[in-house]
């Protein structure tokens, strides 16, 4: 007898037969020409490209890349914000029999440089003039680079290797007038076990690995994601977090290809809220960092609002919605006059203020992924009608492996395994899955594909984890990072830290103990939330710099802490702290382009004050 996950995978395999992604463009636009595809702002007003144009955008970028010599298996490199000749230059790629590869816009000169001789990127579509003069100081050393195309062709060049997007589309046209079917027989050599696209992890340890992702692992994932979420035809979608990361890629790039979606491109993160509001999305996909000032931006309102009587209503609706929340998690029902209470305010209060004020009036599914979520975060959401379900995957498994969905809620969890997918643990703790979604292991880099990818199918992710009676996955940490005391105790230093950094005000934060007695902790603010925490406590905000210093900005962090040490073990609460004075980035060399800590460059960069942490002497507040 067949088991679920056989049955699933039968079922998706039929579906997807030998579809490529060729096979879905062309099928939206012969099926609905007319529906939107690609929306952008530009100029005050919202421009509109329909699935038939945009097939007709990429079908002249293809030709024009096939005349800048890209051909089956080129890599084509693109650095760009989300806007839609990202899309249209990645389905470009494809179309010409390349493999698209997008980088993070933050990376340095030397980190392009890697990355594009690497894969030996042959052609680079780049957003600006500021892209350009990085890609410039490395070209020297990638000699299968032949040519930069600039989306925004600005600044004057007498480099001829160097065109302009317009140009691309021009050359692309003379190409096709010379042979009409020249993009059909370059995507229609397009096979499911080629490549769609090449991911370079961000790289927390050594240097980045490119994830291969076929035709046919994007294909098995939008497959399995259509049987575990509710979704529909004709979606509204938001693309505003870096292409290069599978997440983003996945929910809005492939989705809507499968959905027949529309994407609202957001090239910057400030203009997020009033692109929502213009757009009204069905899927909303956002990491914690964004919920969080969600969350704060609307509890702003609400301790702004004048009227004390309508001010306390308020906050107990909050309170109330919240406490449902805990009670359905709990299995128990709330009494019938709270049950009244709720409808009451959703009327009057979540659905007019929070949910349409915010433009997720209409969703279908919010997803929050790439990092652990507050459960309180969750349960707030969750209690005003924002549906938003924490779930788990990662580049080698083509995004998502696990997720929580409604009906199936466990907050504190990343969810089950989502369908077809098998998920265990090794006899470590390590979270292994398996499943079509897995992909083909890392570009030139057999060594470190045979340590995660196993002979048997199964992908060792490296995280550690627990499965309870039901199915549903705990992240606990990853195994590389498992510091270990001198006292000989494992500890996953992920489990603390996750608790500090549900607070709003600390942007991340690092445990410290590998060969001591004792953990210590170094927390790092962030400058976003700052000022508006320090208006919220009456306090003047000087600086970032001088915020971490106050006083009472130490005491909320020592509360924090000590809040997060009832809840673990005692050889895993951290027993001193302090908060660095500086602002952890991708730029400053702390955290990845994809915002993971790198633990190594901040042990190195905070040694001193790690070992002041330890110095017994020490008689500070902090710890």
């Amino acid at each position: 007898m067949q088991t679920q996950i056989e049955q699933d995978r039968q079922a998706i395999e039929a579906q997807i037969g030998d579809m490529t992604l060729v096979g879905l463009l062309d099928r939206n636009a012969e099926r609905s020409p007319d529906h939107p595809a690609q929306l952008w702002a530009s100029n005050g007003d919202v421009h509109t490209r329909s699935w038939s144009e945009y097939r007709q955008q990429v079908v002249e970028a293809a030709a024009g890349l096939h005349s800048l010599g890209v051909a089956k298996g080129n890599f084509v490199a693109i650095m760009g914000s989300n806007r839609p000749e990202h899309g249209v230059a990645d389905l470009a790629a494809v179309y010409a029999g390349g493999v698209p590869v997008s980088i993070y816009n933050t990376l340095a000169t030397e980190q392009i440089q890697y990355i594009a001789h690497h894969c030996k990127a042959r052609v680079a579509v780049v957003e600006n003039q500021e892209y350009l003069e990085r890609w410039q100081e490395a070209w020297a050393d990638l000699p299968h680079l032949t040519h930069i195309v600039m989306m925004d062709h600005s600044s004057a060049t007498e480099d001829d290797r160097i065109m302009s997007w317009e140009d691309l589309i021009a050359a692309g046209k003379e190409a096709l007038a010379a042979q009409s079917d020249l993009v059909e027989q370059t995507s229609a050599a397009v096979s499911q076990d080629d490549l769609a696209t090449l991911i370079y992890t961000s790289g927390t340890t050594g240097t980045p690995k490119g994830v291969m992702i076929s035709h046919r692992n994007v294909l098995w994932t939008l497959g399995c994601v259509e049987r575990t979420l509710a979704l529909q035809e004709h979606m509204r979608i938001m693309s505003y977090l870096p292409l290069a990361h599978i997440a983003e890629r996945m929910a809005s790039h492939y989705m809507s290809l499968w959905w027949v979606g529309s994407v609202r491109y957001v090239p910057e993160l400030t203009q997020v809220a009033e692109a929502i509001g213009q757009t009204r999305p069905h899927v909303f996909f956002a990491v914690p960092r964004v919920w969080e000032k969600f969350h704060a931006g609307l509890m702003a309102r609400v301790k702004a609002e004048p009227n004390k009587r309508r001010r306390a209503l308020a906050l107990g609706a909050i309170e109330l919605a919240i406490e449902s929340q805990k009670a359905e998690q709990e299995g128990r029902r709330l009494g019938m006059m709270d049950r009244l209470k709720l409808k009451l305010f959703d009327r009057i209060l979540f659905s007019k203020r929070f949910r349409t004020g915010l433009g997720l009036d209409q969703l279908l599914v919010a997803v929050s992924g790439a990092a652990p979520i507050s459960s309180e975060l969750l349960m707030f959401f969750r209690g005003i009608g924002i549906p938003v379900f924490e779930l788990y995957g990662m580049t080698e498994s083509s995004g998502p492996g696990t997720s929580n969905v409604e009906g199936a809620n466990r907050i504190g969890t990343v969810g089950k395994a989502m369908a077809g997918v098998e998920l265990s643990l090794a006899e470590d703790g390590e979270i292994r899955m398996r499943g079509g979604l897995i992909t083909e292991g890392y570009y030139r880099d057999p060594e470190r594909t045979a340590a995660t990818f196993g002979e048997d199918g199964w992908l060792h992710t490296g995280d550690l984890g627990q499965i309870d009676d039901h199915g549903y996955l705990t992240i606990v940490g990853r195994k590389k990072e498992i510091i270990i005391t001198a006292g000989g105790k494992n500890i996953a230093p992920a489990r603390l830290e996750n608790l500090i950094n549900k607070h709003p005000l600390v942007a991340q934060s690092c445990v410290v103990g590998e060969g001591r007695r004792y953990l210590t902790l170094l927390v790092a603010l962030d400058p976003d939330m700052a000022p508006g925490w320090a208006d919220s406590q009456g306090l003047t905000f000087e600086g970032f710099d001088e915020f971490t210093r106050l006083a009472q900005v130490r005491e909320e962090i020592g509360q924090v802490v000590e809040s997060a040490n009832t809840r673990v073990s005692r050889v895993e609460q951290a027993r001193r702290w302090t908060v660095v004075s500086e602002a952890w980035s991708p730029e400053t060399g702390e955290l990845t382009p994809s915002l993971k800590m790198k633990r190594d460059v901040v042990l190195e960069q905070y040694s001193v004050q790690i070992e002041e942490l330890y110095e017994e002497t020490v008689d500070t507040q902090e710890g």
